[in-house]
């Protein structure tokens, strides 16, 4: 469709547009005529349905009242009720976001209160809902987002200019690969590297947070070439998933990565503190935070099920991966119904606290990509209310003792899955106190993270989220709950007499403040670790949950043995992950059947035994490709 915007405009009045371009994959019109921006009478409706492309049509900026006038018309149009935390204007492409503590009372009774608004400044207004919990990241993102608007224009009408422009190299023939840069027979540094004739597009770009010698894909193999890099597009925000996107940034790459809001957000806050880290234990940084700037920049967020074009002949649809707040599996549909793909990434098919199970429904599917954290035949399977039941129990003796339970977290996901369970078993009167109500305190970024949860409500399961809508029955603002905000209180909670539960990050005790209170509290038989995360080969949660009682520490030219004394119990069910039975049950549920599954992210004997188990029980073509190695779907 080279000609796409000129076919649009010979259906509409020539005097009514002032300008027409493409935001990704969508064509935006711009008018400089009030009227015409109020009521068009179903033109553009009209225009739509012709050529089946999603079109919006906004006012021109020359003609929208005054940013100042604009607000202070807008708070006297908002009831005082809905509260109105914050008007945010992006005036390049005329729109004004409104932050509202209650949504229904700021969109008014069928629109009428946002019809008003236009009518009344021509801004084109969005509303979103104010977090209950204040967040820093989301708040720096979004001044990023409208800092460069200007930019941002230029640079999502560039990508419709990928998309519509027609192809840009020779079409000989039809066929489509997917090379294993990362994650092939391991977990970490996922990124798959996806070929068409047309396309060069990456799924994910994640390092190894547990390697010392091998942390990072791929990208010098010779088929990659970041010059030619059309698009990336990241799953979820877990770094083994992302944590080499900025790199490519810093080499020069400019095109999109597409995602969810919550995970652009929750990246931002992931890799940020990763360069924080790097730069604590006097390592180089492999990219700063400019960088991790330069990536907010180009990245394009898309809700659930909402499908854009990334290339001439790639169409991309996220769906829900159950995994962490925002996780999406992607589906792709490549060339004009040659293939569809779907890549998990990492998925939970299973009932947690805080989201819903992965989507098993997709229009349609040959080849399934999907991990195996999990999928080994040696992993027990455990129901989560029995699960759930022996972390309360490990709770209640341990605070019966005086003691401490230290929980090694992931800050995204995995930590906000314990408060809600914590949460559950100190409030909910079926319970009736069946947890006594001790502090839990939340440190490194978890509290941060958290706070993105408040922001996102909608990406959490119903339950959680209608909680959220009233402040005064939000779990994560009870008042078990407490944040740690310095080295001097941490230190202050492990040298405490008073029982309590501890969620710090990181989640394999690589680093973090979770080390800090293992080698506080390790060497007492009274307290316990609670290991809740996968734990990765050569990380110190690896050799704990292993059995090794002495851990040796460098403290400058000196070397300290820490005794691990306390009780060291794992709870594999409060993974993010699927098990192998819910893994199996994934592909049973998947509606169409793959005709073709490639197993990744897993350790070595666990992709292969889940490959042999898929082939041997649903008779589908498997296979396990180890990194560099490459597959033809087509």
């Amino acid at each position: 469709m080279p000609n796409i915007i000129k076919e649009i405009l010979k259906q509409l009045p020539e005097e009514k547009i002032s300008d027409a371009v493409f935001e990704g994959a969508n064509i935006v019109l711009y008018t400089k005529d009030k009227d015409f921006f109020l009521d068009n009478e179903g033109i553009i409706k009209r225009v739509v349905d012709a050529i089946k492309k999603r079109i919006e049509l906004r006012p021109d900026p020359s003609i929208v009242l005054d940013q100042e006038d604009a607000e202070k018309k807008i708070r006297e149009l908002m009831p005082e009720e809905a509260g109105v935390s914050n008007v945010l204007f992006d005036p390049q492409r005329s729109i004004v976001v409104i932050e509202a503590e209650k949504l229904g009372l700021a969109i008014g009774k069928q629109g009428t209160l946002l019809q008003e608004i236009r009518k009344e400044t021509l801004w084109v207004p969005v509303i979103r809902r104010t977090p209950a919990l204040r967040s820093k990241i989301v708040e720096n993102v979004r001044a990023i987002l409208f800092q460069y608007s200007d930019y941002r224009r230029k640079f999502l009408d560039k990508i419709g200019h990928r998309i519509y422009d027609g192809w840009i190299r020779e079409k000989k023939n039809e066929w489509i690969r997917i090379t294993m840069l990362g994650g092939g027979r391991q977990v970490g540094r996922s990124c798959l590297f996806l070929q068409t004739p047309e396309s060069r597009v990456l799924l994910d770009c994640g390092v190894d947070v547990a390697s010392q010698d091998s942390a990072y894909p791929y990208l010098e193999c010779p088929e990659f070439n970041i010059n030619q890099l059309d698009a990336v597009i990241i799953s979820h925000a877990h770094l083994d998933h992302v944590g080499f996107l900025p790199y490519l940034y810093k080499f020069g790459f400019r095109g999109p990565t597409y995602c969810t809001a919550p995970t652009r957000d929750m990246a931002a806050l992931l890799l940020l503190d990763f360069v924080k880290i790097m730069k604590s234990e006097n390592k180089d940084p492999i990219y700063d935070v400019e960088d991790v700037k330069e990536m907010i920049k180009h990245t394009v967020s898309l809700e659930y099920d909402e499908v854009t074009d990334v290339t001439p002949d790639v169409r991309l649809t996220l769906y829900n991966a159950g995994h962490t707040l925002g996780s999406a599996m992607i589906h792709l549909h490549v060339g004009n119904g040659l293939h569809n793909i779907l890549y998990t990434g990492d998925m939970k098919f299973g009932k947690t606290q805080a989201l819903e199970p992965a989507s098993t429904v997709f229009p349609r599917l040959e080849t399934l990509i999907i991990e195996s954290t999990y999928g080994g035949k040696e992993i027990s399977e455990q129901a989560k209310e029995e699960n759930d039941a022996e972390f309360v129990q490990l709770v209640k003796e341990t605070v019966g003792k005086g003691g401490k339970i230290l929980v090694p977290v992931l800050g995204s996901g995995r930590a906000q899955e314990i408060m809600l369970t914590l949460h559950h078993f100190m409030y909910n009167s079926t319970y009736n106190g069946d947890l006594p109500k001790v502090p839990i305190y939340v440190d490194g970024l978890v509290w941060d993270i958290t706070a993105i949860h408040t922001a996102y409500p909608e990406y959490l399961n119903t339950n959680v989220r209608k909680l959220i809508f009233h402040k005064d029955q939000n779990p994560f603002l009870a008042e078990v709950f407490k944040e740690v905000g310095s080295q001097q209180e941490r230190q202050q909670i492990i040298q405490s007499g008073e029982p309590c539960i501890i969620l710090a990050t990181s989640g394999m005790l690589v680093g973090g403040p979770s080390v800090e209170y293992l080698k506080g509290l390790a060497d007492n038989a009274n307290n316990a670790l609670a290991i809740v995360s996968y734990q990765g080969e050569g990380s110190l949660g690896r050799r704990i949950q292993r059995g090794d009682k002495e851990i040796a520490f460098t403290n400058g030219a000196n070397q300290e043995i820490l005794q691990i004394k306390c009780n060291v119990v794992t709870f594999e069910e409060f993974s993010a992950h699927s098990n192998r039975k819910q893994l199996l049950n994934f592909i049973y549920k998947c509606s169409p059947r793959p005709k073709k599954v490639i197993v990744n992210h897993g350790e070595s004997s666990r992709c292969l035994d889940l490959a042999s188990a898929i082939h041997k029980l649903m008779r589908i073509e498997t296979s396990a490709p180890r990194n560099l190695e490459a597959v033809r779907l087509k």
